[in-house]
């Protein structure tokens, strides 16, 4: 009876913790398989442990190429749809214009829409415009796609800061830019940095968009999935493991910060 009454108690607790798992169960099979040895092409079965593949990441041809491109696009794609949706956000929640509502609207379109659909629209306009697909093409459409993401973090950040803030700022004699460097960014920056992390991840792991508009370009997720069709490398899985790992360590950091932040305020 004690039991039953403890599970009732603590099953919502049991069912969340049952569900991370079971989410997080994929990037542990990643990380075992990292350490395997495979006999084969396909490292689907374990065989033998061994750290030849953590040695030598880049023991595989292309796919640190591949990787480093990933990264450079993710990073300035993050940087594109970082400014100009955080600027987005601003005058949709500050200012009143005619567009206003229909442009709201637009906004949640490319996160509704099939990946497909838009990856073929894109690349329509940049056949039509002429555009030689490749690293610039790819930015573009990582940046098009992943400003509504951007938009959406940053507004609702926005919509709850108190005017009264800045009003207090400007009695107080400050400037317009002193004004928003020193009250409104701050305020607003948790938004703009979730806005742009998930920017970040969403670029570095799209492949249907990317697959349509890079031409002879290969990104990492494109270079994975030409790998699985001639065999899987153990590098793919160290190379996944440890990004696992540097997103589990910003997660973890940023709650130690906010925590300190928290203790010295109190």
């Amino acid at each position: 009876m004690a039991f039953a009454n403890w599970l009732k108690r603590h099953l919502v607790v049991i069912a969340g913790l049952l569900t991370l798992g079971y989410l997080l169960l994929p990037n542990v099979v990643v990380t075992v398989f990292s350490f395997n040895n495979p006999k084969g092409r396909f490292n689907y079965e374990w065989q033998q442990f061994s750290l030849d593949a953590w040695q030598d990441p880049c023991g595989v041809s292309g796919l640190c190429d591949s990787l480093t491109l990933s990264l450079q696009i993710a990073f300035w794609a993050t940087l594109g749809a970082t400014v100009l949706g955080t600027m987005i956000a601003f005058a949709l929640v500050r200012y009143r214009f005619r567009a206003r509502g229909p442009i709201n609207s637009l906004i949640f379109l490319p996160m509704a829409m099939p990946e497909v659909v838009m990856a073929a629209s894109l690349l329509t306009l940049f056949l039509n415009m002429g555009a030689q697909l490749g690293f610039w093409t790819i930015l573009i459409a990582h940046i098009m796609f992943c400003l509504s993401f951007v938009v959406v973090a940053v507004k609702a950040r926005v919509m709850s800061m108190d005017p009264r803030l800045e009003q207090a700022a400007q009695d107080l004699y400050a400037g317009p830019v002193q004004t928003f460097l020193r009250v409104t960014l701050p305020i607003a920056a948790p938004g703009i940095a979730a806005g742009a992390l998930l920017a970040f991840a969403l670029s570095f792991d799209d492949f249907i968009i990317t697959n349509f508009n890079s031409g002879a370009t290969v990104t990492f997720p494109m270079f994975v999935w030409g790998s699985a069709q001639r065999g899987t490398p153990v590098q793919i899985n160290v190379v996944g493991t440890a990004m696992f790992l540097i997103a589990v360590l910003l997660v973890v950091a940023s709650m130690v910060i906010s925590s300190r932040r928290t203790k010295q305020k109190a």
